[in-house]
């Protein structure tokens, strides 16, 4: 569990700090956009993306969870990687600040039911 939280922070926290680069900037905080620049951190954000698919199934292949975490995995982990694509791909303007606050919001919602996938299988499990 906490090699998803690893792995899932950068592209959670660059898509803030894309949208928010100038709040970032003007308070000194290196950030990646401010220190790469945003071409290098919508790259980053999608290879962040991409290695944390193998990572959150990590827990079906230890045999922790089964068929419903790994069904709702699959799910949530696609449309995140969906929202890191469209960051990669739009890079100016309302459409790429609409970008990264949709992967923003949807990373925070995508860890949340990640990680109650967990209990709501063994509870399932339970009641079978």
């Amino acid at each position: 569990l906490f090699l998803i939280i690893f792995m899932w922070t950068p592209p959670h926290f660059w898509a803030l700090a894309l949208f928010r680069e100038g709040d970032y900037a003007a308070a000194g905080v290196p950030m990646l956009p401010n220190v790469a620049g945003p071409d290098e951190t919508r790259k980053q954000i999608l290879i962040y993306a991409l290695a944390l698919l193998p990572v959150t199934f990590l827990p079906v292949f230890l045999g922790v969870t089964g068929l419903i975490y790994g069904a709702g995995a699959a799910i949530l982990s696609a449309v995140f990687l969906f929202y890191a694509i469209s960051v990669y791909r739009n890079r100016e303007g309302e459409r790429a600040d609409r970008a990264c606050k949709k992967l923003f919001g949807f990373s925070i919602l995508w860890l949340f039911l990640v990680f109650a996938l967990i209990p709501v299988e063994r509870l399932i499990g339970a009641l079978t």
